[in-house]
């Protein structure tokens, strides 16, 4: 029951924030183009603090447990590119697969992980560690497939005629886009901070920790008020398919293994938070700063973010019936 009212009050004033957004753009507080400012600076200054502030912080060094990274790193490239391949099988519209790919496999690892582990236990264990791990692949791959999805004419309707690039020219779009990408500029200037373990000053910690507290409210207000629900219910069926796979198919393949590899209590309790927590809001930010089906990514987020405190709850549950955490 704890595990329950905890994950509920986690996950719901997310959820409220979000339905905040969609109220205030229907009353006239805020409009498109407000919308489409703080889109830009989630993107562009929002979110790449707030990343840089946790992977810098990390302590990577004093915890470090090669088995533990490995496992992270390689079970995120391989939910990636599993679900990228059968969406590329299975999914006729070619336009929401990178949307779909990206939320099927993100999770808010730097924004609910922390939060739960410290709820649960006295240190945080090897959350930093899973971040450090996880999250720079989350972006690069997001990076990488939406790159390769991109259709510009989902973000400009007067868009009729989209040239094709070439392979060899989508390679080099890719890696031009992870180069100078926002958010992975922040995890990797975050990086040697970490390994060097230094303390900002007092100004500079204050001023970071004010920039990346408006992350989260801000791009949740902006998917509230981007939510469109004629549009969302038309994707349902991907909507709900993504949901299961982000809150309930990758943690039922990848924790049995992760069990018998020998990973217990605050371990176990961040790799479920790496596969099973909602999607991330960065997905709504990447997706439409990047030419992909936004309003599929916000529908994702809404679901598995609603959703995610009964699923989260139930995972607990498990663990803890058989003694694991």
């Amino acid at each position: 029951m704890d595990s329950f009212v905890y994950s509920l009050n986690a996950t719901i004033p997310i959820f409220l924030v979000m339905i905040v957004g969609w109220v205030i753009k229907q009353l006239g507080v805020i409009d498109d183009h407000f919308v489409s400012k703080a889109n830009k600076y989630v993107f562009h200054v929002a979110l790449p603090v707030l990343l840089f502030k946790d992977i810098s912080s990390a302590d990577m060094t004093t915890k470090f447990d090669l088995k533990f990274v490995m496992y992270c790193m390689l079970v995120t490239i391989t939910m990636f590119l599993v679900t990228w391949l059968l969406t590329e099988l299975l999914m006729r519209d070619d336009t929401m697969k990178g949307s779909f790919v990206q939320a099927s496999c993100r999770s808010s690892a730097a924004i609910l992980g922390m939060a739960f582990i410290q709820n649960m236990y006295s240190d945080t264990g090897m959350a930093p560690l899973m971040i450090v791990a996880a999250v720079p692949l989350f972006n690069i791959i997001s990076v990488i497939v939406l790159t390769f999805k991109a259709h510009p004419e989902l973000q400009d309707e007067t868009i009729t005629d989209v040239p094709q690039l070439s392979k060899k020219e989508n390679i080099k779009k890719a890696f031009i886009n992870i180069l100078k990408n926002p958010i992975i500029i922040g995890i990797f200037l975050g990086l040697p901070f970490s390994l060097l373990q230094v303390d900002f000053p007092v100004i500079i910690d204050k001023t970071l920790a004010s920039i990346a507290q408006t992350a989260t409210p801000i791009a949740l207000i902006v998917i509230g008020a981007g939510f469109e629900g004629r549009k969302a219910i038309k994707k349902i069926v991907p909507t709900l398919i993504s949901t299961f796979i982000k809150l309930i198919g990758l943690a039922a393949i990848f924790l049995p293994l992760a069990i018998s590899m020998g990973f217990r209590n605050q371990e176990l309790m961040a790799i479920l938070i790496m596969l099973a927590s909602p999607t991330t809001v960065s997905c709504y930010i990447m997706a439409k700063n990047m030419d992909n089906d936004d309003v599929l990514a916000s529908s994702i987020i809404v679901l598995t973010t609603l959703l995610s405190s009964v699923t989260l709850t139930g995972w607990i549950f498990l663990l803890r019936y058989f003694h694991f955490v």
